[in-house]
């Protein structure tokens, strides 16, 4: 299958609402975060090799933006049915494995990936202080098979820039890696199928 690419919510863009389980049963919420001067939310999966790509400088980014008062949350909106690898007791072993110290949450019904029209993982949105969509896209031109070191470079930029006051740069690539696994019937009318 052809990797998909993200979809590229409009900018400024308001962040959806919503509270996910981590695999603890533990209910997180975009609220939680409301003194943050940013706030990136990833699309991610445990069984994506685009994931498994970029996880160990993902971990270190999400250090580094915590030191920043920049949160960070993630969302894996897989149909577990069909692949057993995103399953809440894997995201567990996933944290664990990989050093995440970000908030990693199941959205079992795929609403919230709706809401951000959310096509692939991984995939990132940075929203200001406002929560408005300030960045959307890519975490680095880094892929599976390319010669690219995996940085981090285009969202930590925007980052820096969000947090010298100036808007992110308007050229934005999208998030490239594997769909989003919708449940049969479930499948939003922006899916490139």
């Amino acid at each position: 299958m052809a990797p998909t690419e993200s979809t590229m919510l409009p900018l400024g863009t308001p962040v959806p609402g919503f509270s996910l389980p981590d695999p603890s049963g533990k209910q997180v919420a975009v609220t939680d975060f409301a003194g943050a001067d940013g706030l990136v939310i990833a699309f991610l999966s445990n069984h994506c090799p685009f994931v498994k790509h970029i996880r160990s400088e993902l971990a270190q980014f999400a250090k580094d933006m915590q030191q920043r008062n920049v949160a960070m949350l993630a969302v894996n909106a897989n149909d577990v049915a069909t692949h057993p690898a995103d399953s809440p007791e894997n995201m567990r072993t996933e944290i664990a494995n990989h050093g995440y110290t970000f908030p990693y949450l199941y959205d079992e019904s795929q609403e919230v990936a709706k809401s951000f029209r959310a096509a692939c993982t991984p995939e990132f949105y940075l929203f200001d202080s406002d929560r408005k969509l300030v960045y959307r896209g890519r975490f680095d031109g880094a892929t599976p098979g390319n010669d690219e070191a995996v940085t981090g470079k285009d969202l930590r930029a925007a980052v820096d820039a969000l947090l010298a006051g100036e808007q992110p740069g308007a050229d934005q690539h999208p998030g490239i890696g594997c769909n989003i696994k919708w449940r049969a019937g479930n499948e939003p009318d922006y899916f490139p199928g």
